[in-house]
Order: structure tokens, then sequence, then C-alpha cells
């Protein structure tokens, strides 16, 4: 072990080196290869970037922009993209995602994650196949227990279908540090395989115990709210980037700060959503190349808490 590193960054390190040996080195006539971490439960690979829908893909019946977010969506698998996640909270972006896979002929790559997100327990499986519908799949990847909203009876169903073999992985959801004890007490309880929580270079109340566990109990970490719902770049975006920005990979605000979270050992993927075809590019970008070592993560963390 080199002099200065200590245990904990080596084993970080190592860590973060594991996820980078699943990108195969691209051709030259290629795009450049995007970072994959495997899902703990299964060793099936994601890219560390996603695509999230909230807001951005609530169009209602506007032609235009449905037509803008369809775009997105060709960009996002152009660029080697495959996690898109959804809820039924989410206005019509349902629907915007459904239209958009549909003019791709439903990519077979795509791994489509929805929620389940209504009081009433009985009316779960209803709502999931409607949310199917939408989509226009026949089944999805990912199925996760939207803000815990009845948890433990949609829970059981979506555990009944994983066994069933209609659903491959079950997961739960929080957001903005909202029922933390909650979600660690189904983490140490349940056999979830995914968790979706709010992480981002200034919002890392998660790194204490959420994440610490989800590495101990091999359970998937999507982080949401990456930019604080753009209130984060919007803030930022007038400050010089940091000297040595390019020693991370990244050639802007945006990319910094998602190669930040997806830097963590435990986190899986980040979900930005966006509905700006230059944006999704920029977000995929920040998939390529190497991941932040620790010491670059604190440089981070203490350069933006300076603006």
């Amino acid at each position: 072990m080199p002099a200065g590193i200590g245990r904990r960054n080596a084993l970080f390190l190592i860590a973060s080196m594991g996820a980078l040996a699943t990108v195969p080195k691209p051709c030259s006539a290629q795009a450049p290869a995007i970072a994959t971490k495997p899902i703990p439960s299964s060793g099936e690979l994601l890219p560390v970037v996603g695509l999230g829908s909230w807001i951005t893909f609530n169009v209602g019946d506007d032609a235009e922009l449905r037509n803008e977010c369809a775009t997105v969506i060709k960009v996002f698998f152009a660029a080697g993209g495959r996690l898109i996640d959804s809820s039924p909270m989410y206005g019509s972006a349902q629907e915007t995602i459904g239209y958009g896979l549909g003019k791709l002929s439903r990519p077979p790559s795509l791994f489509a994650a929805d929620k389940v997100w209504i009081s009433d327990p009985r009316s779960g499986l209803e709502q999931i196949e409607q949310s199917q519908r939408l989509w226009g799949v026949p089944q999805f990847d990912l199925l996760q227990v939207h803000n815990l909203l009845s948890w433990e009876a949609h829970l059981q169903t979506l555990f009944e279908m994983k066994a069933a073999g209609q659903l491959k992985y079950v997961g739960i959801t929080t957001s903005e540090g909202r029922r933390h004890a909650d979600i660690e007490a189904i983490m140490r309880s349940r056999p979830v395989d995914f968790i979706q929580i709010s992480y981002n270079v200034l919002d890392r109340e998660v790194e204490q115990r959420i994440l610490p566990l989800a590495t101990e109990r091999k359970i998937a970490v999507i982080a949401n709210r990456p930019f604080r719902q753009g209130d984060l770049i919007a803030e930022i975006a007038d400050q010089p980037l940091p000297d040595w920005v390019a020693e991370t990979g990244a050639r802007s605000w945006p990319q910094l700060l998602l190669k930040f979270i997806v830097s963590h050992p435990a986190v899986t993927c980040a979900i930005p959503a966006t509905s700006n075809v230059e944006h999704v590019r920029e977000n995929m970008d920040a998939a390529t190349g190497a991941l932040m070592n620790p010491e670059l993560r604190k440089r981070t963390i203490k350069y933006v808490e300076s603006l």
C-alpha cells in the first residue's frame, strides 16, 4: 500500500477501480465507453448515469414538448444509457416515456424502473398494470415503493411478483432526507434489491448510515436529486470551476457534480432528470472516464461548500 493513502482510502480506491473494470476499452470509431457498476444482488451491470423524469417529462398533450422528450430518450440510449426512472406521481411522464420508447421500437437494452404509489394496497397491482400500459412494456425490471407509501403491503406484492418471474428487482424510495430511519429499518429486515435516496455534494447525510448499510446488505443505490432539482446548478453556474477540475475528467459543473455522486462505491446509478438534449449528452458524458478518488471527492466538497 503506498505511503499516505491509508486503509480506508485504499479500500475506497479498490472499490472504485472495480466499478471501472467493467468498462470495455472503446474502439477509436466508437463513442467513449460508459462506466458501469454491478447490481449487488445479481451482478447485472448498469451505467452509472440514468435518466429521471420528475417534472421534466410531465408535458401533457403538448406534441412539441413530447417530441423533445422523445429525442432526449433517443440520445440517452445512443450514449449508452439504460435505466429510465418514473412514477405514477409524475403526471404524464409515464405516457411521455412510452411515446419515446415507441418511436425507438422499445430498445432491448432498456432497464425500466417505475414505482407503485397508491395508499390502497388493493389497488397496487392495478396501478402497476396501468403503468406498464403507459410505458408499453410487458413488465418492469425494477419496481419501487414510492416514498414508502403503504410500504408493507406493496412490498409483499412486489416480492410475490418477483417470485413469479414478473419482476427482476424490488426497491424502496425516499427523497430530500425524509424517513431515513424507516429506510434503514427496511434495509435490515427485508430483502430489497434497490433503495433510491437523495444524494449530492451538499446533501450527504446518507453517507453516515444508509450507504454503508447498502454495501453491507448488498443493496443497489439510485441517487435522485443530484442537482437539487436544478437549484444547485443555478446557485453555482456563474462560479469558476476549480483549477483541478481536469483531474476529475469533468468539463462542466453538472459533470463534476455527477462524477462526485457516482464515484461513491455504494452508489450504483444517479438519475438526473432533463428534457434538454444537450443536457442529457452532458450528463452521459460524465459517465465516461475515471471515477473520482477520495482526495478529489474531498476537494470537491470543500470547494462547493466554500462558494
